[in-house]
């Protein structure tokens, strides 16, 4: 029986894809033992005992873009998590460490290397992350990205793993379902508004703020802000404008829209490219430049419309969401534009790579 530690975590990017490779092994093969490896900071502290999977944590080492005086803790503090991180593949007899980046994946990949453990490494962006990049240079060979030509060492493009309930969607056949579940008119043109697992505060502020021109114009709202924020929205009118922390159920979500404003994490362009939703993406504007680039292949082929976050604003939505959304004939051509630009089937690809690794090491 196989032993396997996925260790990802601190936002869905990276959580959601170490969700579907695990359910995915667990199709191939039932009996193999699944951990998965995080940290008290994350979203994985609830989304993967949520998912069914053990979740082990370990101390979180952040390192610091810019020389700092936080730079001079990183040392005692990785030999610290390494050091758990090891306890942890030995206590489970690990025959593979799956690294799908953030802050748990350095000390990870380090203890894995030091026990000889073979390591797959699994890239969520076009733009790899300092963990990703160090593993891909030092630890292993077995590096997969969910982006053509991401510039890592070894870098074979397989795709993102995505949940099956959304890779095998069929929005028209749930659209109904969906509508009466979120409390949605079954007939008005549908926008549905996320900014990702945290929110985006410009595009709540920007939407909402568009509330009553999206009324007049016949348009009802399904608005995810996030767990942490807040959002009134005052009736303008008799459709409804549905406000809602966070969404668990995102395949009904795709399927209730007909346009999504969102940002453009590597999770968020593969399912909404991959449902064939039309998009307007809004690239988070810090980091590396990553999230723009993610979007840059379906917004090339016409699937998406990107729009930078400061762009984006009360009186762009007014002049240009309604008259997007209700231009059918677009619609239509962007979704069959973004269907299939970005594959959908990367769960399964990755599983087996990470059984046919097992089975070469043993």
């Amino acid at each position: 029986m196989p032993s396997i530690v996925l260790a990802g975590g601190g936002s869905a990017g990276h959580t959601s894809p170490l969700i579907a490779t695990a359910d995915a092994l667990r199709r191939i093969d039932p009996t193999i033992e699944i951990i998965a490896l995080g940290t008290e900071r994350g979203l994985e502290t609830r989304v993967i005992p949520e998912a069914g999977y053990r979740l082990e944590l370990i101390p979180p080492v952040p390192l610091p873009r810019k020389p700092t005086p936080a730079l001079f803790a990183v040392p005692g503090k990785m030999l610290s998590s390494v050091s758990a991180a090891r306890k942890i593949l030995d206590e489970a007899k690990a025959d593979v460490l799956v690294g799908f980046g953030g802050y748990v994946s350095t000390p990870a990949y380090v203890a894995a290397w030091r026990r000889k453990t073979p390591i797959v490494v699994h890239e969520g962006n076009a733009v790899p992350g300092i963990a990703n990049k160090f593993a891909a240079r030092y630890c292993t060979e077995h590096v997969k990205t969910s982006f053509p030509g991401s510039d890592l060492p070894h870098a074979e493009y397989v795709g993102l793993p995505i949940r099956r309930a959304i890779s095998t969607l069929d929005r028209a056949a749930l659209r109904a379902e969906a509508r009466r579940f979120f409390g949605l008119d079954p007939d008005a043109p549908t926008l549905f508004v996320t900014g990702g697992s945290q929110g985006a505060q410009r595009i709540n502020e920007s939407v909402s703020g568009a509330a009553a021109d999206l009324q007049a114009a016949g348009i009802q709202v399904l608005h995810a802000i996030g767990p942490k924020n807040t959002l009134e929205v005052p009736p303008t009118g008799p459709l409804p404008y549905v406000v809602l922390n966070y969404v668990d159920r995102m395949d009904l979500a795709y399927a209730a829209a007909d346009l999504v404003v969102c940002r453009s994490g590597a999770n968020t362009v593969t399912e909404v490219s991959g449902v064939g939703l039309p998009a307007i993406y809004v690239p988070l504007p810090i980091g590396n430049g990553e999230q723009r680039l993610n979007a840059k292949p379906v917004v090339d082929v016409g699937g998406g419309v990107l729009i930078d976050n400061a762009e984006l604003t009360v009186d762009w939505v007014r002049a240009n969401v309604p008259q997007l959304l209700l231009d059918r004939a677009r619609l239509t051509a962007m979704s069959t534009a973004a269907t299939g630009v970005i594959r959908t089937d990367a769960d399964d690809r990755l599983a087996r790579i990470i059984l046919d690794v097992v089975r070469s090491a043993s």
